[in-house]
């Protein structure tokens, strides 16, 4: 493996009723906070008034940001420093999933400086410094609750960019799986999408001797799988939505990854097409990954697969090529998507091949070529996104 520096500051505080622990929380970083949500379906489920009898324990002053999109917006993020920079915010809590943690994280990074927010998602600036953020997670999926990482969509341009700064981690994350209990079943479905994908992400790299790094990713993987269908049938268990919630984090909280990089194409061909198309993140990696993984698999890499293909999903290699079993592994993995309700093609979000050009352009915006497990160029885009449809 390679050397790596690990550093990871979020306090993580988990499991039921842990949402007491809020007013000691935000009181250690000011009483004029900025409450970030979506939708508002933390007002039908009890989780914002309960929010906000804990902020008015310490007499906190509170503003709100309500209205998150899934895919979150610049124009939402400017709205949010506009009202730290006017009502002199001191901190801010994302009560919701990754896409209003997402959106906390730029706001934070925007309301310190003058510089516009979009400038530093594109990487032409860099943060410099943040207001201090919490978050109150109702969705597991993302990972942000536990990483410095933020996705975020300009829709006026049709782009949609993932960013980060060593100032961009939360300072403390409290996670209730008991929050979870209402999400529909399709958020449920797509968060168990995302997180895998993200494990699936850390998966394919080129880095040797990474033993520890690969039992960690499969145990995750197979603990989803397992879990998964039991909490569909069950969405009210406790238990299940604690292991849910425990491996969305892991996940994607850099300790999966240490001593390598993984790949990421699979991520950035989904950003160019929800950039165009809107649709949710977890349904367009259902729909993706394993077009990229066909893509992308051949005779040199096809041991990777296979050992996915053996530890993760039991499959009988016996008498195999390493190819062949590398295919069955897919396939796995595609019946298993299908079986929990994710969507297997671009069609099934009435997505046909007119915008095959423009979404794979968006996928070069940046650089000519991507991925790290296997470079990809425009052309690959494209045929990855015909073989989706």
């Amino acid at each position: 493996m390679e050397n790596f520096t690990y550093y990871n500051p979020v306090k993580l505080i988990f499991g039921r009723g842990q949402l007491d622990k809020l007013p000691e929380e935000v009181s250690q970083y000011g009483k004029k906070v900025l409450l970030v949500y979506g939708g508002g379906s933390i007002k039908r489920n009890g989780i914002y008034d309960h929010v906000m009898e804990k902020l008015h324990e310490i007499n906190a002053e509170v503003h709100e940001l309500p209205g998150v999109e899934p895919n979150p917006r610049v124009s939402t993020v400017r709205k949010g420093i506009d009202i730290c920079k006017r009502e002199g915010v001191e901190c801010l809590l994302a009560v919701g999933g990754g896409s209003t943690i997402d959106a906390t994280k730029a706001i934070a990074a925007g309301a310190t400086t003058e510089t516009d927010i979009w400038d530093i998602v594109t990487k032409k600036e860099q943060a410099t410094d943040v207001l201090p953020f919490g978050t109150v997670l109702t969705i597991s999926a993302t990972g942000s609750e536990m990483n410095s990482g933020s996705v975020i969509t300009n829709w006026e341009t049709h782009e949609k960019h993932g960013w980060g700064s060593p100032y961009t981690y939360p300072k403390f994350s409290i996670l209730d799986p008991a929050h979870t209990f209402s999400l529909p079943r399709e958020q449920t479905v797509y968060g168990m999408v995302d997180m895998m994908s993200h494990v699936l992400e850390h998966y394919f790299h080129q880095t040797k001797n990474t033993p520890v790094q690969d039992r960690f990713c499969e145990s995750i993987l197979r603990t989803v799988i397992e879990t998964a269908p039991k909490l569909l049938d069950d969405p009210e268990n406790y238990e299940y939505r604690e292991t849910i919630m425990l491996s969305g984090t892991l996940a994607l909280n850099d300790m999966l990854n240490m001593g390598y990089r993984g790949d990421w194409a699979t991520h950035n061909l989904e950003h160019a097409v929800s950039a165009v198309h809107d649709i949710p993140h977890g349904g367009g990696l259902a729909i993706i990954f394993p077009n990229w993984m066909k893509h992308v698999l051949d005779e040199n890499n096809a041991d990777r697969f296979k050992q996915l293909a053996e530890r993760v999903f039991d499959i009988d290699t016996a008498g195999k090529s390493d190819y062949d079993a590398a295919l069955e592994g897919i396939e796995k993995l595609r019946d298993f998507w299908t079986s929990i309700g994710a969507p297997a093609t671009l069609g099934d979000y009435h997505i046909d091949g007119g915008t095959i050009e423009e979404m794979a352009d968006k996928t070069v915006i940046a650089r000519p070529e991507y991925g790290n497990f296997k470079k990809l160029s425009r052309q690959d885009s494209v045929d990855i996104l015909k073989a989706s449809l």
